[in-house]
């Protein structure tokens, strides 16, 4: 269909083919950049709350720690802060967690603002484009006085263009967007989760240790 479409043409004729053509760009960038961040970022988890409760029953609280800032998953600097604040009252170490929670979010979240921005824009930009085109046609059927379809062809063939063009980039922005946002609620639930978890063992370990010092 696009075979023989002049499309250095359109970009030429139309500034908001540049602006639509940079958008790819940046959301192309900017999606790469948080799809090899996630997977640097997936660990294993469930692994590794089974190496750390080890240690943590077996009284070895700094091994712990150790191994969970070697962890890539957010589980890792949560649970970790977790462990280190074991000996703080419980509400205490319920803060502690909240803020470790709110800094991975933040982490996890940079940049994921602007594939949002790029999915819900990207149309505008393409109505923008569509106006522009229509606008054209109107301008150059004045300027011919004719109404012949080789006359507003251009201006049609553009606003339509624009349009099509911006959905290319929207469409795989949103889901990108939307898939990035539901990764992050995974992986933020897991971390809260074991973390949670972790510290059950610690007051579990505690209460036995205290339950045999009465006993002996």
């Amino acid at each position: 269909m696009f075979t023989n479409f002049d499309w250095l043409g359109a970009m030429r004729s139309s500034p908001v083919m540049v602006i639509i053509l940079i958008c790819s760009v940046v959301t192309l960038g900017f999606a790469i950049e948080r799809a090899l961040y996630f997977w640097r970022r997936r660990g294993r988890p469930d692994a590794f709350f089974r190496s750390a409760s080890e240690k943590v029953r077996g009284g070895r609280l700094q091994e712990a720690v150790f191994e969970c800032m070697a962890t890539p998953h957010p589980v890792g600097p949560i649970a970790a802060e977790v462990l280190r604040n074991a000996h703080l009252p419980a509400n205490a170490v319920e803060e502690k967690m909240h803020i470790a929670l709110s800094e991975q979010r933040l982490q996890l979240e940079r940049n994921l603002g602007v594939l949002g921005t790029m999915g819900n824009t990207a149309p505008l930009i393409g109505l923008l484009g569509t106006v522009w085109g229509i606008m054209r046609a109107f301008h150059d059927m004045a300027s011919t006085g004719s109404a012949g379809p080789s006359v507003v062809a251009a201006g049609v063939a553009e606003a339509l263009f624009t349009t099509a063009a911006a959905l290319v980039v929207a469409v795989p922005s949103v889901m990108l967007y939307n898939q990035f946002v539901r990764r992050i609620a995974v992986m933020l639930t897991q971390a809260e989760n074991l973390a949670r978890a972790l510290r059950l063992e610690i007051e579990e370990t505690g209460a036995a240790a205290e339950a045999g010092r009465r006993t002996a």
